[in-house]
């Protein structure tokens, strides 16, 4: 069965649905050194739970009925999902329980216990989580708010492409983590709607590259955990894209790019050096966690692969990177 495609107008209305409660995230200068064009990063990380995952999650949990609002709702996550779950549940007062893996940062994990939700722990497959996930949902009546495959999610997610089109209306590259593919499905979706022009690309890890083994291939491909789980990227660890991100994808995005470990890790350390940082965080530049930083690499070490543009937006989808880990990478040298 062929899935639907979100519209401009699904985009729009959960736009205005999520405008209480999801910040409109600035467009920052990404002043790289040696590569062409005018570069911006649309920084997610602004927002409340420091990641895009607020938006698919608050417009997904504002939609329900105030009856299956009260049953609870509950997901699984490795993490940025399971704060923006955690906080939207918060906001519209209802119970949230989150299926986290064995392996998720501890960072993460905090503050979605901070956030008042329930974690229920499981392995480190994305699709153990589901299987526990869903086994709850039944036995307790909980609402599932899938962390990518759901319409009402990829709208949300999708709210993002409208706001780089309201600051950039020029813009002809847009580049975008993918994972599930929740944020590229529904960027992709806002920005070809409007401007079928502009080239959307997605980036993954090559230690992850599902989604651009289904591009190549022109079907939907999973990828086991054991290699998924490999990447420095916790957030990109899905073993396959969901099947209404793929329907979204494969008829919009114009490419997958793949971006190695040491490109990630390089990545991050040139957005802390090149970008201010965030206003009022103390920082000394721009913080970002691998899987936020995915698609500032490919910008930075695969010029072939995504020129021409002249003026191009990478989206920095999270800042909730593990201090320790985040000292590391700045003390590293690029290889």
């Amino acid at each position: 069965m062929q899935e639907r495609l979100t519209t401009l107008a699904e985009l729009q209305a959960a736009q205005k649905r999520i405008g209480r409660i999801a910040v409109r995230t600035p467009l920052v200068p990404f002043p790289a050194p040696g590569v062409p064009g005018a570069l911006w990063l649309k920084d997610e990380g602004a927002q409340p739970i420091g990641s895009f995952k607020l938006r698919g999650a608050a417009n997904k949990i504002f939609s329900l009925a105030p009856e299956l609002r009260r049953r609870g709702v509950i997901t699984y996550s490795s993490g940025n999902h399971a704060q923006g779950v955690a906080y939207a549940a918060r906001a519209a007062a209802a119970r949230a329980v989150i299926v986290m893996p064995s392996n998720a940062p501890a960072i993460k994990r905090a503050a979605t216990l901070a956030l008042g939700a329930e974690i229920v722990t499981v392995g480190a497959s994305s699709s153990e989580r589901r299987a526990r996930a869903e086994a709850l949902a039944q036995e307790h009546g909980f609402v599932m708010i899938p962390p990518y495959d759901d319409a009402d999610i990829i709208a949300g997610q999708g709210t993002c492409g409208l706001e780089i089109l309201e600051q950039l209306p020029d813009v002809d590259l847009v580049l975008v983590p993918v994972s599930g593919g929740g944020l590229l499905s529904g960027i992709v979706a806002a920005i070809k709607h409007q401007r079928p022009e502009v080239s959307v690309l997605g980036v993954e890890p090559e230690l992850a590259g599902d989604a651009r083994e289904s591009f190549l291939l022109g079907s939907l491909r999973s990828w086991p955990p054991e290699l998924t789980t490999r990447t420095i990227a916790d957030g990109l660890r899905t073993e396959s894209l969901g099947e209404r991100n793929w329907a979204h994808i494969h008829a919009f995005a114009d490419s997958i790019v793949a971006v190695s470990e040491e490109e990630i890790r390089a990545a991050v350390r040139v957005l802390h050096a090149c970008c201010p940082a965030r206003p009022g965080s103390g920082e000394r530049g721009l913080v970002a966690e691998p899987s936020g930083a995915v698609a500032a690499a490919a910008l930075l070490f695969h010029a072939t692969e995504v020129l021409p543009y002249r003026k191009a937006v990478a989206v920095l989808s999270g800042r909730n990177v593990d201090p320790r880990l985040f000292a590391e990478l700045l003390a590293r040298t690029c290889a």
